[in-house]
C-alpha cells in the first residue's frame, strides 16, 4: 500500500486511517462507518464501488494507493500504479489545469466539485466528475499527500 522508505512514508493502516480521518476533517462526511477497524477498512476501501486513489507528499508525487476501481479505471496494476508520478495521470496539455487544482486543494484543504480529463496507462482518455480531492494529514498535523474519491467517470475514446 505505502512503500517503506519513501520520504514521509507511514505504514498502510496508519496511512488509510489518516486518509479516512482527513476526509472527515475536510468534508464532514465519512468514507466508511467510523467503527470499522483497520483490517475491515482496508478491504472495504479496496473493494468500494468508487475509485479511491492517493499520492504521496514528495515534490513530484507518486501514486501510493489505488483501490480496485481506480486500478481498473486507469487500466493498470497496483505495482505499476504506485510507480507512477501522479502528474502523468493527466495529458501534457492539461498539466497546468491539474497543477491549479492541486494548488486549490492545498490552500483550502479539499475540493468537492472536480471534473476533468485523465488518461489510462494505455493512453485512453476518460472524464471524471463528482470527484472530491483532499489533503491527507496525520493526527500530529503532518501533511502526507492528497487523495481523490471519484464517483463518476465516462470513457472518451
Amino acid at each position: 500500500m505505502i512503500e517503506p522508505g519513501r520520504p514521509g512514508a507511514v505504514g498502510p493502516d496508519a496511512f488509510l486511517e489518516a486518509l479516512r480521518a482527513s476526509y472527515v476533517r475536510w468534508t464532514g462526511r465519512t468514507l466508511l462507518p467510523r467503527a470499522i477497524g483497520p483490517d475491515a477498512a482496508r478491504v472495504a476501501l479496496f473493494e468500494a464501488p468508487f475509485a479511491l486513489l492517493a499520492h504521496d507528499a514528495q515534490p513530484d508525487p507518486l501514486f501510493c494507493y489505488g483501490n480496485r476501481q481506480a486500478l481498473a479505471l486507469f487500466e493498470t496494476t497496483f505495482e505499476a500504479f504506485t510507480a507512477l508520478p501522479s502528474r502523468l495521470s493527466a495529458e501534457p496539455a492539461r498539466q497546468e489545469e491539474r497543477a491549479a487544482l492541486l494548488d486549490r486543494v492545498t490552500r483550502h484543504g479539499f475540493v468537492d466539485d472536480y471534473r476533468g480529463i485523465r488518461i489510462t496507462r494505455t493512453g485512453r482518455r476518460f472524464l471524471i466528475s463528482d470527484a472530491t480531492i483532499w489533503n491527507i494529514v496525520e493526527a500530529q498535523g503532518r501533511y502526507c499527500g492528497q487523495a481523490a474519491l471519484i464517483r463518476k467517470w465516462q470513457a472518451l475514446d
